[in-house]
C-alpha cells in the first residue's frame, strides 16, 4: 500500500510540474514600453482582456495634460511615466515598442529603438513619408528588428475570406476593387488626438491618410505586394470650419495592369465603415463588416450572405500578435498585413495620392530601385 501511495504522489508531482511548466507558464510576459500615448487607440492597451502575455514596463510622453488623464483613468504610479524616449528604452530594457503618437514621429521612434535591438509596432499608417517609410525599412534590416503596422482591418476575418476566393480561383481575374473607410469625422475624440490628426505634418493628412491607407494597405496585401502603375487622387474640404488645414474627403484610384482599385476614405460618412468589394470575371465576393460576407459566384443564382466566425486568437489582438512575432512563435507571411513591405508600399501609395491631389495629375510610379534611390513618387 506504500509503495502504491508513493508512485501515486510522484505521478500527481509530475503531472503539476507539467501543468505548471508549459506554454504559458514558461514563457514570460513579453516586456514592451509605449511611445506617445496621445493617439485614441492608445486606451486599448489598458483596455484588453488581461492575459498575461505582455507587461507594460514604461511609457514616453511629453504631453502633461494627457499624463495626468492616463495616470488617473488607469492608476498607473509616476515611475512608469518618461520625458525622454532613449533614457526609458536604456532604463527598462523593453523587447518591444510600441508607437501611439503623431505619425510623423514614428521615424524617431524605430531610430530610437533600432539601434538597440528592440523591435517596433507603429499604428497606421508607418509614415508620413515614402522617404521615412524606406528609412525604416533601412534600419529594420540593419539591426534585425521586426517593425510591425497595425490596421484594425487586419483583425477581419470577412477581408481574409475575400483573398481566400480570389487565391483559389472563384473570382476568375480581378478586375475591380472598391475600399470604403472612414466615420462622421474626429472632431468628437480625445483633444489630443484631434490636435494633430487634422494637422497635415503630424498626420500627413487628413482623410486621405487616416482611411485612404486602410485601402491602400489591403490591395496591396490582396495583389501580393503588386505595386501600382499609377496613382489619381481627388481631395476636398467639405468643413473647412472644423478641418481648415487638411481635407476630410479623398477618393483615390490605383491602376494595375488588368485591375482598378478605388479607394473611398471620408470623414464625411453618415455612419462608420471599413468594407471591401472585391469583383472578377467569374464572381465576387464583398465584405460588409468584420465578419458579413455577401457573394455570389454563378449569374443564374442569387447573392449568398454568411457570418463568419472572427479571426483565431492571437488574430483579433494586435498586441498578442506583436507579443507572438517578438518570442518568434508567430511567423508572419512574406506579404502580411502587419509586415514592413506591404506597409512601405502603402505609404508609396498615399504619398503619390497626395501629390496628385495637389498637381491635378495621374503620378506614375518608378520602379522601385528607382524610387528607392529617390524616395519620390514622380509624375512621367
Amino acid at each position: 500500500m506504500t509503495t502504491i501511495r508513493t508512485i501515486q504522489r510522484l505521478l500527481l508531482c509530475f503531472m503539476l510540474c507539467v501543468f505548471c511548466t508549459g506554454p504559458a507558464a514558461a514563457q514570460h510576459p513579453v516586456r514592451l514600453a509605449i511611445a506617445g500615448i496621445t493617439h485614441g487607440h492608445s486606451d486599448w492597451i489598458y483596455n484588453r482582456k488581461l492575459k498575461g502575455d505582455i507587461e507594460i514596463v514604461g511609457i514616453y510622453e511629453t504631453n502633461t495634460d494627457r499624463i495626468r488623464e492616463f495616470r488617473e483613468r488607469y492608476q498607473l504610479p509616476a515611475a512608469l511615466f518618461f520625458s525622454d524616449l532613449g533614457r526609458m528604452l536604456d532604463q527598462v530594457k523593453p523587447a518591444g515598442v510600441m508607437a501611439f503618437g503623431p505619425i510623423n514621429e514614428h521615424i524617431a521612434v524605430v531610430r530610437s529603438a533600432a539601434p538597440r535591438r528592440i523591435h517596433v509596432m507603429v499604428e497606421k499608417p508607418l509614415a508620413t513619408s515614402y522617404k521615412d517609410a524606406l528609412e525604416i525599412e533601412s534600419l529594420a534590416k540593419r539591426y534585425g528588428i521586426r517593425v510591425l503596422t497595425n490596421f484594425e482591418t487586419s483583425w477581419y476575418s470577412s477581408n481574409q475570406y475575400v483573398k481566400s476566393c480570389y487565391q483559389e480561383g472563384k473570382l476568375g481575374r480581378l478586375r475591380k476593387v472598391l475600399v470604403n473607410d472612414g466615420h462622421e469625422g474626429p472632431w468628437a475624440m480625445n483633444r489630443h488626438f484631434v490636435s494633430w490628426l487634422t494637422d497635415p505634418v503630424k498626420n500627413g493628412g487628413g482623410a486621405l491618410t487616416d482611411f485612404g491607407c486602410y485601402g491602400a494597405n489591403l490591395m496591396t496585401w490582396l495583389m501580393d505586394g503588386q505595386r501600382p502603375l499609377s496613382v489619381t487622387a481627388i481631395t476636398h474640404q467639405n468643413r473647412p470650419d472644423r478641418y481648415p488645414k487638411v481635407e476630410d474627403e479623398a477618393t483615390i484610384i490605383l491602376q494595375y495592369p488588368e485591375t482598378q482599385c478605388v479607394i473611398q476614405a471620408s470623414w464625411s460618412w453618415t455612419f462608420s465603415r471599413k468594407d471591401l468589394e472585391a469583383y472578377g470575371t467569374k464572381g465576387y465576393v464583398i465584405a460588409a463588416d468584420r465578419t458579413t460576407v455577401k457573394s455570389r459566384f454563378d449569374g443564374a443564382l442569387p447573392e449568398t450572405t454568411r457570418v463568419l466566425e472572427p479571426r483565431p486568437a492571437p488574430f483579433e489582438d494586435p498586441f498578442a500578435v506583436f507579443a507572438g512575432v517578438i518570442r518568434g512563435v508567430l511567423k508572419q507571411e512574406p506579404d502580411d498585413l502587419y509586415g514592413l513591405p506591404v506597409n512601405i508600399t502603402t505609404v508609396e501609395i498615399l504619398d503619390a495620392a497626395r501629390a496628385s491631389a495637389k498637381s491635378g495629375k495621374t503620378i506614375y510610379l518608378k520602379p522601385r530601385l528607382a524610387a528607392a534611390q529617390t524616395g519620390n513618387a514622380e509624375n512621367r
